[in-house]
């Protein structure tokens, strides 16, 4: 239950972390986590009273912000119950910040190298922990993967669509092939695929944020 609770209280903190970003991206790594820290200017009481939009948008942003909490609890205690207390810390690092990418992503159409980066060097951090050579050198021929896959599959959309895959979006499947091999990896991007097209269809639009997608197929592959 400490894991769903330490969960519950990053979740509810994903909204505040993702508006940050929003503000001050893009943004270098040191600058960005100052901005984090300190936020900067904040809304007067005055403005508050004179604004009746603000109110709801506080309402909206609390009830996103609760949802996101308890998400990330059961994520938690689901993730400690999966990988036992040797690896929790681990994975739930790893999908703490995949939900907290996609709700960027989400909100800016950006996935930040400050944390792209980092998630990379933490998969291939994991692989060394596991102590095996096997892991490891999967560990690096899936961040590999993660570049090269997207870059050749964008080869053969390229003439109808040139962004088909962002330089966020390779570098983030670079990090998840970094933590989950390259079998996995391709498991996630047909996955995230095919996850994008339901949403698009539904949504009847043609463009979008591809990182909830990524993050959604991880999470279904993470604990199949």
């Amino acid at each position: 239950m400490v894991y769903a609770l330490y969960g519950l209280v990053f979740g509810l903190l994903i909204p505040y972390i993702s508006r940050r970003f929003e503000k001050f991206m893009p943004a270098t790594p040191a600058y960005g986590l100052y901005r984090i820290i300190r936020s900067g200017k904040k809304v007067s009481a005055d403005k508050r009273k004179k604004n009746p939009k603000y109110a709801k948008l506080m309402k909206a942003y609390r009830l996103r912000s609760l949802m996101y909490g308890l998400f990330v609890g059961v994520l938690s205690y689901l993730a400690f119950m999966r990988f036992g207390s040797s690896y929790a810390g681990w994975y739930l690092a790893f999908m703490w910040l995949m939900v907290l990418l996609a709700e960027i992503d989400y909100r800016m159409f950006l996935l930040p190298d400050i944390l792209t980066y980092p998630l990379l060097l933490s998969g291939l951090c994991f692989a060394l922990y596991l102590g095996n050579g096997a892991a490891v050198a999967d560990s690096i021929i899936g961040a590999a993967g993660g570049y090269v896959v997207p870059v050749f599959a964008s080869l053969f959309l390229v003439w109808k669509n040139k962004d088909v895959f962002g330089g966020g979006d390779i570098k983030l499947l670079s990090a998840v092939g970094a933590w989950m091999g390259l079998e996995n990896l391709l498991y996630v991007i047909i996955l995230s695929c095919l996850f994008f097209g339901i949403y698009a269809l539904i949504c009847k639009k043609r463009a979008g944020a591809f990182g909830p997608a990524v993050t959604a197929a991880v999470l279904v592959v993470a604990f199949l």
